[in-house]
């Protein structure tokens, strides 16, 4: 499956974007960066123009868990991002809440060390997310995967690191259920021509 994430982007991209490659997504994901910019709104609206389509809220939650995850999934999220590092109370705070509201909290991988998998494990997450960030992406390739190579043991694994057809191949190893593509599509002069060509290459799930 396809999580399209609409980031460093102006809401109105984001729509167009949305509306060119809904055919070939599964997930819409808006960015921790548009929703800085324009706050839960952009949430609401989303859930008001495509009502059918799962929407993932990139809150990137550090603390406050359930004030925040009540924000994303009230606002019509169906999935709310949390990282890895936060303090056990904050990831517990959230997977309680998202279970209350009947929706999911996804855990955010991002510079968490391989001794704390068990740990999220142990604390009833389902959902990760084992992302190589923007600021480390031009190291992607050297940038090693091997520490996420069991997680498909435990866990519903999303991938995310400027994943394009070319290297699809390098995530595959992790066997992801949901591919998540950025920059590929949404820096493409024509992001549904590119959304259905990435959705040929990776595997079906």
């Amino acid at each position: 499956m396809i999580q399209v994430a609409l980031d460093r982007l102006t809401k109105e991209e984001c729509i167009s974007i949305t509306e060119q490659t809904y055919n070939h997504i599964d997930y819409i994901e808006i960015g921790t960066g548009v929703i800085k910019e324009y706050g839960m709104d952009i949430i609401r609206e989303f859930r008001h123009r495509f009502p059918y389509k799962k929407i993932v809220a990139d809150m990137k939650t550090c603390d406050a868990g359930k004030d925040e995850t009540v924000q994303a999934l009230e606002a019509g999220a169906d999935i709310t991002t949390v990282m890895g590092f936060a303090h056990d109370q904050t990831i517990l705070d959230s997977i309680k809440i998202a279970k209350e509201l009947n929706k999911r909290v996804l855990v955010d991988l991002l510079e968490v060390p391989v001794e704390r998998f068990q740990r999220l494990k142990e604390l009833g997450v389902e959902l990760v997310s084992a992302h190589i960030g923007k600021d480390t992406q031009v190291q992607a390739e050297r940038y090693s995967l091997e520490r996420y190579k069991s997680l498909s043991d435990d866990f519903t694994v999303f991938v995310a690191g400027g994943i394009s057809p070319e290297s699809v191949q390098r995530f595959e190893k992790l066997k992801p259920d949901v591919f998540i593509v950025g920059g590929y599509i949404t820096s493409a002069a024509n992001p549904g021509k590119a959304s259905a060509t990435i959705k040929e290459v990776i595997p079906k799930t």
